[in-house]
C-alpha cells in the first residue's frame, strides 16, 4: 500500500506535466479555428475511487490528518485529454441546397481537454453542499453537426472554444433523512462525502446539477472518463432530458431508497431556445420532469440491477409535421427566410421548425438492466423511445435508441485497474422526422439536405492502461455506419486516444 501512495505522488506530478502543455497547445492542434458549437451535454458525474489509487483525501487520511468515513468535507480533481480523428469518407453529397449539418467528408482532427475540481461540505446534520468548477477546451468535428446518437466523444459541450474556458458546472445541496432498516456505509469520493446513511432513507436534492448525477448512472460504476469515449454510452442516446447547451440544469431531486428498491424524481429547467446555453426558469410553466424505478438484485451469486426511466418535457419546440405544412401552406416560410431563432440554414427550399415552435410536449421512455457475468466483468443494455414528434431540445436527434456491451476491469490478466470494453449501438428517427429531413429540414444536429433513412449504428471498442496508481492512458475506435440516420453517407471511422488523471 505505501508503494501506491508514492507512486500515486509521482502519477500527479506526471499527470500535470502531461495535461498542462497539452492545454496550452490546444488551438494549434486544431485544423481549423474553433466554429460554435450546436450540442452537447454535462461532464458525467464521476466514478468511485478505488483505495489503492492516489487522490489528496486518502493520502491525507493515510497521514491520519483526515477521516474517510465520517467527512466534514472534502476535494477531488481529474484532469482528461482527448484526441481523436476520422479519415476521409464516402459521401454522395455534403450540405445539399444550403443545408448545413453533415459530416464533413474530408480527414478532421478533434480534441477535448477538461479539468474539473469536485468540492463538498458538510452543511448540517444530513445536509451535503456540492461546488463543482471546470476548465475544458475543445474542437469538435464538423462544429459538432452530422451525427445523432455516435457523438464520438462525450466530453464535447455546446458553444465551447479551442480556448480554456471556466464555468460552474454544479452547485447544489443536499438532505438526507433517515427511515430505518439498519445501516449503510458511503465512500467518500467526488460528489459523495463519506459517511453513513439509514438503508432506508428520502434524499432531496436542489441547486444546478446534471440530470445524468441521480438518473440512469453509468454502468457498473465505472468513471466515463475511463470508459467509452462515444457519447451513445454515456446515457440512452434517445435521452432528450432538458438542459442548458452545456447539460446542466437548475431544479430539484426526489429519491426514495428503501433496501433493494429506489425510486427518483426531478422537475428541472429546459434550454429558453432549444439547444442553447440560457435556460427558462418558469417551472411550473416550462419543465422537463424524469420519474425513474430501479431494482438492485443478485443472480446467481452475482449483483445486478435493472432501472425503468420515463422522461416528459413541456417547453417551446417545434413539431416536425407542422414544419412541413407552414411550408407548403407557404413557400416563403422555408429555412432561408427566418426571422426568429433558428441554426443558420440558407436552404430556401427546405422546412423549418422556426415557424411552428410554440408550447409543446415531448415524452419518452426507457429501460436499462446491468449484471455481472464474474467478478470485475459486467454486460449492460438499454433502450429508450420517443413519441418522435418534436425536434431535439438538449440532447441528440435520436428518437429511439438501444445499446448493448461489456465492459471489465483486468482482474483475470492481473491488470485490476485497466478497464476495457465494447459496445454497440443503434438509433433510428421517427417517420415525421425523416419526412422533415428528407424535404432539407436541419434540426439542432443533423440535416444533409436530403436523406435516405437508415439507423445510425456506431460499435465502440477501448482499452485503459493504469500506468500509474491514478492516471491512465486509453486507446479507442469507433465504427460508425450511417451517420446522421443517412445510407447516402459514411461508414465513418473515428481513431482515439485519451490521458485521464485523478487526484
Amino acid at each position: 500500500m505505501a508503494k501506491r501512495w508514492r507512486d500515486g505522488k509521482a502519477a500527479a506530478v506526471t499527470a500535470a506535466v502531461c495535461l498542462a502543455p497539452l492545454l496550452l497547445a490546444a488551438p494549434a492542434l486544431a485544423q481549423t479555428a474553433a466554429p460554435q458549437a450546436v450540442q452537447r451535454g454535462a461532464s458525467p458525474p464521476p466514478g468511485p475511487h478505488d483505495e489503492d489509487e492516489f487522490d489528496v483525501m486518502h493520502w491525507l487520511a493515510h497521514q491520519g490528518l483526515h477521516d474517510l468515513g465520517d467527512e466534514s468535507w472534502n476535494a477531488y480533481g481529474q484532469f482528461t485529454w482527448i484526441q481523436q480523428l476520422h479519415p476521409p469518407f464516402p459521401a454522395k453529397y455534403t450540405n445539399l441546397n444550403g443545408s448545413m449539418n453533415s459530416l464533413l467528408p474530408t480527414q478532421e482532427w478533434s480534441f477535448t481537454g477538461t479539468a474539473t475540481l469536485y468540492f463538498g461540505v458538510r452543511l448540517w446534520p444530513g445536509a451535503e453542499g456540492y461546488v463543482v468548477p471546470e476548465v475544458i477546451s475543445e474542437q469538435p468535428f464538423s462544429q459538432l453537426r452530422g451525427l445523432t446518437g455516435a457523438i464520438q466523444n462525450f466530453e464535447l459541450q455546446k458553444g465551447g472554444t479551442d480556448s480554456p474556458q471556466l464555468y460552474r458546472s454544479r452547485a447544489y445541496v443536499k438532505q438526507t433523512i433517515g427511515l430505518g432498516g439498519g445501516a449503510e456505509h458511503v465512500e467518500s469520493n467526488p460528489m459523495q462525502l463519506g459517511t453513513t446513511y439509514d438503508r432506508r432513507r428520502l434524499v432531496l436534492a436542489a441547486g444546478s446539477f446534471s440530470v445524468l448525477d441521480f438518473f440512469d448512472r453509468t454502468p457498473f460504476g465505472i468513471d466515463p472518463r475511463q470508459g467509452f469515449f462515444s457519447l451513445a454510452y454515456l446515457t440512452y442516446a434517445a435521452y432528450d432530458f432538458a438542459s442548458d447547451a452545456r447539460g446542466y440544469s437548475w431544479g430539484a431531486v426526489a429519491e426514495l431508497d428503501w433496501d433493494d428498491w429506489s425510486v427518483r424524481f426531478a422537475r428541472v429547467t429546459p434550454p429558453a431556445e432549444p439547444n442553447q446555453l440560457p435556460v427558462d426558469f418558469r417551472l411550473w410553466d416550462h419543465y422537463g420532469d424524469q420519474l425513474e424505478l430501479e431494482h438492485r438484485h443478485r443472480l446467481f451469486g452475482q449483483d445486478g440491477r435493472v432501472r425503468v426511466l420515463g422522461f416528459h418535457t413541456h417547453t417551446d419546440m417545434g413539431r416536425f409535421a407542422d414544419a412541413i405544412a407552414a411550408l407548403q401552406a407557404n413557400p416563403q416560410d422555408n429555412a432561408a427566410n427566418c426571422t426568429s431563432f433558428n441554426y443558420g440554414s440558407t436552404n430556401a427550399t427546405a422546412p423549418d421548425l422556426c415557424w411552428v415552435r410554440g408550447p409543446d410536449d415531448k415524452w419518452g421512455v426507457g429501460l436499462y438492466a446491468e449484471q455481472y457475468v464474474a467478478p470485475d466483468i459486467g454486460v449492460f443494455v438499454r433502450g429508450m423511445w420517443t413519441d418522435g414528434q418534436s425536434e431535439v431540445d438538449a440532447y441528440t436527434s435520436a428518437d429511439r435508441s438501444l445499446a448493448a456491451g461489456a465492459l471489465a476491469k483486468g482482474t483475470l490478466w492481473r491488470r485490476p485497474n485497466d478497464v476495457t470494453g465494447l459496445a454497440v449501438n443503434g438509433s433510428w428517427i421517427s417517420a415525421e422526422h425523416a419526412a422533415y429531413l428528407a424535404l432539407g429540414g436541419v434540426d439542432g444536429f443533423i440535416g444533409d439536405g436530403a436523406i435516405t433513412p437508415a439507423p445510425e449504428v456506431t460499435a465502440d471498442v477501448f482499452y485503459s492502461v493504469n500506468v500509474l496508481s491514478s492516471v491512465w492512458l486509453s486507446a479507442d475506435f469507433q465504427h460508425i455506419v450511417d451517420p446522421a440516420m443517412n445510407a447516402d453517407r459514411g461508414p465513418v471511422e473515428v481513431f482515439g486516444a485519451r490521458i485521464h488523471a485523478e487526484f
